[in-house]
């Protein structure tokens, strides 16, 4: 009889255990935030360019900068999507180089796929900065000026300097981070990569959130509009992919998945995107020159890995038909390099990154400044300094 009761018991037990688990079923796991995230500034009444944009909405507006002559101004189409809950505010630029299509292609598809009901803090987009050199093709401003060497601006300056800080002043400073979409420039091409400040907490912090993709730590050349934002204490990165004069799908594919990989990873949106393993962070890397002019061919792929002494290509003379090999000056992994055309001596063909511990981060020269964007102009003449 007492075997009974037990038996009894112990069924009674067991169903009241088994009901309590269906009555509570295992939590959902919190989604994987970017550490520090919290301390990103978060959005208030969200009001620019002269609209004040209500939460849970999505409004078009535009930037002009007044820098061009009355009626042949070209406004800028600058979106704005103010969710309900709260968050900070990302900034998404893109085609400040007129010529770079990737990145435009890349917030179009990010700015789309937000539902703007779901959205925690806020995004504000722009597919294309610099519009005037969009419309010709041209990587600069009609007045040969590089753009992205002019931030944070200067209102009584050059045509460059006025538009940067028209553009820094009304669009940049309402961001509580900001990334900025480039490509490769004169006829080079960049695999997918995050280059930041990697010296600065929040900047470094925000790298690690980007999934599967290489991060360059450089300081950016002064002027550039990553520069200025994180020295106005806006964290900002420069996204690179592919190259100019083209949408690559390939490219273009795996920007939209890092940056929609940062919103989920600041708990602005709630879809997550999966990746593969991790890509290495590379705390300096070295252009290789050519030092003689002739026609390159490469040996190598963009994101191969090298060895010291291994050939990285070979400029052969048309003329002459003699031929010049280049080397790899150290062991790395090629993250930019030049497209097979002509080139002259001292051409920058191949960026190599080289240390990947942060005991080998490198103290910005001169040089390196210099190099962080090859296709920074000669001096032009005397003119008002850019900040």
């Amino acid at each position: 009889m007492k075997s009974l009761v037990r038996s009894w018991l112990l069924g009674c037990l067991l169903c009241t255990v088994a009901h309590s688990a269906e009555e509570k079923p295992a939590p959902t796991p919190a989604p994987a935030t970017m550490e520090g995230s919290e301390t990103l500034k978060p959005k208030g009444r969200l009001r620019l360019l002269g609209s004040e944009v209500p939460p849970g909405t999505r409004k078009k507006l535009t930037w002009t900068s007044g820098a061009g002559m009355e009626g042949f101004v070209s406004p800028v189409p600058v979106f704005v999507l103010n969710g309900k809950g709260p968050g900070p505010v990302l900034c998404l630029t893109a085609a400040v180089h007129g010529d770079e299509l990737n990145g435009i292609e890349v917030a179009r598809r990010v700015l789309d796929d937000i539902d703007v009901e779901e959205l925690n803090g806020a995004v504000i987009g722009v597919p294309i900065v610099n519009v005037q050199g969009f419309y010709r093709g041209a990587r600069y401003l009609p007045d040969r000026r590089d753009l992205n060497r002019y931030f944070p601006g200067n209102p009584k300056g050059s045509a460059a300097t006025r538009m940067a800080h028209s553009f820094f002043t009304e669009v940049v400073k309402h961001c509580s981070a900001l990334i900025d979409l480039h490509t490769g420039s004169l006829n080079r091409t960049n695999l997918p990569q995050v280059r930041a400040d990697l010296r600065l907490p929040q900047v470094s912090r925000m790298t690690k959130a980007f999934g599967a993709t290489v991060v360059l730590h450089s300081v950016g050349e002064r002027g550039s509009l990553r520069r200025a934002a994180t020295e106005a204490g806006i964290p900002a990165v420069t996204f690179e992919m592919g190259e100019p004069m083209r949408v690559q799908s390939e490219q273009v594919e795996h920007g939209a998945k890092a940056v929609e990989t940062l919103l989920y990873s600041l708990r602005m949106t709630k879809q997550r995107r999966y990746w593969g393993d991790p890509e290495p962070v590379y705390y300096a890397s070295k252009w290789v020159r050519v030092d003689h002019g002739g026609i390159l061919f490469s040996d190598v792929a963009l994101g191969e890995r090298v060895s010291e002494g291994e050939l990285l290509g070979v400029v052969t003379d048309p003329i002459s038909s003699q031929q010049h090999r280049i080397y790899a000056p150290t062991s790395g992994r090629v993250l930019g390099m030049a497209l097979n055309q002509v080139v002259l001596p001292g051409f920058a063909a191949y960026r190599i990154g080289t240390a990947t511990t942060p005991s080998k981060m490198s103290k910005q020269s001169a040089e390196d400044a210099a190099e962080e964007d090859e296709s920074a102009p000669p001096i032009e003449e005397a003119d008002s300094p850019p900040g």
